[in-house]
């Protein structure tokens, strides 16, 4: 038998890993969607030299412009999350909705359209991202678009195999047999007893989300130069990493802390609601 005091311990771990994500992913979030307004100067003003390091007025030093490294910081941040909030709850939604739909219909049907499944998702994601975003330049809805579409598959097989293995435990059927339209099966019976994983597939595809969309943005696509996007700023930014790191630093540790805490954060809370919807089938 487990001790008690090593559960307590591992239950007090765990509550602090997970406050500790939502604090990183809080730090984040002001950073880049509080920083327009907190920030002093403009963006895209050359206050110094080239790579000047950290001092009076400038504590991050200057970028490969000379303008401001903080205050580009504080305004880059906002477009990069929210493409990637967009782009989330795009595939989310169309992946859902088709996978639940695909769960619940004959066998041979759902497999027949789960090949052409198959062939989207081994398209490559920055290929396509590259094909809309260049066909409509300083377009950050194509980015968004983009971005959702290319996740939208992986969530579609995710949500329809939980959708599967929900109607095969008899609920949908009983639900069926005393007379239940099928919009009331979807709503009582199948969609709270995904919501875990749904919500876990989110917050896969949200972090896939934050890495394709900083990539746009370090490879030029979506709304251009001058404005401030911290994908970009770590490609403005390399060559003078010897002179002045923090410009490249900075907001690519931002974008993989956020990356990871989100990501650990929808596990644990997935892992609530599974726990909470097996408790609740027990009683």
């Amino acid at each position: 038998m487990r001790p008690a005091f090593s559960e307590g311990r591992s239950r007090d771990t765990s509550g602090l890993l997970t406050w500790c994500c939502a604090g990183v992913c809080l730090l984040v979030l002001a950073v880049a969607f509080l920083g327009p307004l907190l920030a002093t100067g403009s963006p895209t003003e050359q206050v110094g030299p080239p790579f000047a390091a950290p001092g009076p007025g400038h504590p991050l030093g200057t970028d490969f412009l000379g303008r401001d490294v903080a205050t580009r910081l504080l305004h880059g941040g906002w477009v990069v999350l929210a493409l990637s909030v967009g782009a989330t709850a795009l595939a989310t939604l169309l992946g859902a909705g088709a996978g639940v739909w695909l769960g619940l219909t004959a066998e041979r049907g759902g497999e027949m359209v789960m090949r052409g499944v198959d062939l989207l998702a081994v398209f490559p994601s920055l290929l396509l991202l590259m094909l809309l975003a260049t066909g409509a330049p300083d377009n950050d809805a194509a980015v968004l678009l983009a971005v959702g579409l290319a996740s939208t598959p992986f969530s579609l097989r995710v949500v329809r195999a939980a959708t599967r293995q929900v109607a095969g435990t008899g609920y949908v059927l009983t639900a069926r047999a005393r007379g239940d339209s099928w919009p009331a099966v979807v709503r009582y019976d199948v969609l709270p007893n995904i919501a875990g994983t749904v919500l876990a597939d989110a917050g896969i595809r949200f972090v896939a989300a934050v890495h394709l969309t900083a990539t746009a943005g370090f490879l030029g696509l979506g709304r251009g130069a001058p404005n401030a996007n911290w994908g970009r700023m770590i490609r403005e930014n390399l060559a003078g990493t010897a002179l002045n790191p923090l410009p490249v630093l900075l907001p690519a540790a931002l974008l993989a802390a956020f990356a990871v805490a989100v990501n650990l954060l929808a596990d644990r809370v997935a892992g609530r609601m599974r726990h909470f919807d097996s408790a609740r089938s027990d009683s």
